[in-house]
């Protein structure tokens, strides 16, 4: 576990930053809800005639003036874009890096497969996109109870699982394009997390674009479909995992054979 480990120091000042900037926002937008409460019926009514931009967010299917109609449109788009984000950072440039950084040879001298490497950067990746959105979630449950609302248990769990998922989905297929990659590129990543937002926000607002929300893995974290069924689409978890798993194992197939320089 000598590359996990090294990963994980490697990274630490970047998972503080994503994970303290993630959790701060989420916990002023919950801190926010009381004093705005009283006028969420008004803002409620005023999103619901907005046409496009509505349907966009899904604010039209949304009460404001509920703690979790609130928190999944709020706080869902600070942690599914802010997570999306972080989880293709961390992805996207785990494998190059070694070139990039010219410190491949050093890596590849030392007595461990190539199979190994691979499976040790992939569980640096997990592990810290697991443990930012538990301490995520332990924040948002602790704000939660500090502004002495009930805290809507199903919807919440639901949420974050759904974010999860999206992070690793995203993660999975930022790790495989990792391999292909000689010098690394966090562009790449965050333009690939951009464009599936994006997506979603198009299949959300033309009925002839929905068929967008199965490639994109925005589709079944929408805040207003998981709060209005009380459950994730296990149609399009079950696609998102099965590309996550594609680009898994691209990621070892290439690196495995790739000419490192």
């Amino acid at each position: 576990m000598t590359i996990v480990k090294h990963e994980l120091r490697q990274g630490k000042m970047a998972f503080f930053i994503w994970m303290a900037s993630i959790g701060f926002l989420m916990a002023v937008c919950i801190f926010l809800f009381p004093e705005m409460k009283g006028e969420m019926d008004g803002i409620s009514d005023m999103f619901a005639s907005m046409g496009s931009f509505t349907a966009a967010f899904g604010m039209d299917r949304l009460n404001f003036g509920t703690l979790i109609g609130f928190y999944a449109v709020e706080c869902g788009n600070i942690l599914g874009l802010g997570g999306a984000f972080y989880a293709a950072f961390c992805a996207v440039s785990i494998l190059s890096k070694e070139e990039k950084d010219r410190t491949a040879e050093f890596l590849l001298t030392h007595p461990v497969s190539r199979k190994r490497i691979v499976t040790e950067k992939l569980l640096a990746v997990l592990i810290q996109i697991t443990v930012m959105n538990l301490v995520i979630y332990a924040l948002s449950v602790g704000s939660i109870a500090g502004i002495g609302e009930e805290i809507p248990w199903k919807e919440l769990n639901l949420l974050h699982l759904a974010y999860y998922l999206l992070q690793i989905e995203l993660g999975g297929i930022c790790f495989g394009i990792s391999a292909f990659l000689r010098k690394g590129s966090v562009g790449a990543g965050l333009g690939i997390a951009t464009g599936m937002y994006f997506l979603n926000l198009i299949a959300n607002i033309a009925e002839v674009a929905d068929f967008l929300k199965y490639i994109t893995p925005f589709g079944y974290a929408e805040g207003a479909d998981i709060v209005t069924n009380g459950c994730l689409d296990g149609k399009m978890v079950a696609i998102g995992m099965t590309i996550a798993a594609v680009g898994i194992l691209l990621a070892y197939m290439q690196y495995c054979k790739k000419d490192i320089r």
